[in-house]
C-alpha cells in the first residue's frame, strides 16, 4: 500500500484543520450516538487517533482501522490509547475484519475511497443487526479544500442526498444528517457533515 500520509503523520496533530474538525465531529458524534462500555467499535481512516481518543473512554473495543502505516505510529504512541484500542493496518475493502462491531465512525476519509458504494457495502458487511454508523466528511465543495496535486482525493465532498440515497441502498434507515463544524480556509467555508444511520 503507497502510504500517502508518510509524511505528513509526524505534525498531523499540530494542524488546525484536523484539530478542528476532530474536535467538532467528536463533539456531534457525542452527542447524537449512545456509546457504552460494551460496545465494539472501527474507526475508518483513523489516522493518529484524534476520533478514537474521544470515543474509546466510553465503549469497549476500538479497531483503529487505516492504510496509513505512518499515521498508526502516530495513534499507537498515545498512552491514553492503549489497551482500549487496537491498531489495524488494513484496506477492509480487500481484507475485510474476522469480526463485525456494533458502530462504524468515520471522519474525513470517505474522499479518499474511489468506489463509495463498495465502502459503504464493506461498512453493512462488518456491522452486526442494528449497528450504527456515523460518518463525517466534506459537503460537496469545488475542489478548492485541497491543494490540486494531493494524491489520494476522489471526491470533493460528497452531496447529502445523494449519500443518503446510497446509504439507503445498502440497507440503512435512520439516516441524519448536522453540520458537524464549518473549516475556515483562506477566506473560504468548507462544512463538514456528520451523517448517522442504522442498519437493518
Amino acid at each position: 500500500m503507497n502510504d500517502l500520509f508518510q509524511h505528513k503523520a509526524s505534525d498531523w496533530d499540530a494542524r488546525p484543520a484536523p484539530a478542528q474538525i476532530s474536535a467538532g465531529v467528536g463533539r456531534a458524534l457525542l452527542e447524537r450516538v449512545t456509546l457504552r462500555d460494551d460496545m465494539t467499535v472501527m474507526d475508518f481512516g483513523a489516522g493518529t487517533g484524534l476520533i478514537c481518543a474521544q470515543v474509546a473512554p466510553h465503549v469497549g473495543r476500538v479497531y483503529a482501522v487505516d492504510v496509513s502505516a505512518a499515521m498508526l505510529e502516530q495513534l499507537t504512541a498515545k498512552p491514553e490509547l492503549q489497551g482500549k484500542v487496537e491498531a489495524m493496518h488494513v484496506d477492509i475493502l480487500t481484507t475485510p475484519l474476522p469480526h463485525q462491531v456494533d458502530l462504524i465512525v468515520s471522519a474525513m476519509a470517505m474522499h479518499h475511497v474511489e468506489d463509495t458504494d463498495r465502502l459503504l457495502q464493506a461498512f453493512a458487511d462488518h456491522l452486526a443487526p442494528g449497528g450504527k454508523v456515523a460518518l463525517a466528511d466534506l459537503d460537496s465543495e469545488d475542489g478548492s479544500f485541497h491543494p490540486s496535486d494531493t494524491e489520494g482525493v476522489y471526491h470533493h465532498g460528497f452531496d447529502r442526498d445523494a449519500l443518503r440515497a446510497q446509504l439507503e441502498a445498502h440497507g440503512f434507515s435512520d439516516i441524519d444528517f448536522t453540520t458537524a463544524v464549518e473549516v475556515d480556509r483562506d477566506g473560504e467555508r468548507y462544512p463538514v457533515f456528520l451523517v448517522t444511520a442504522t442498519r437493518a
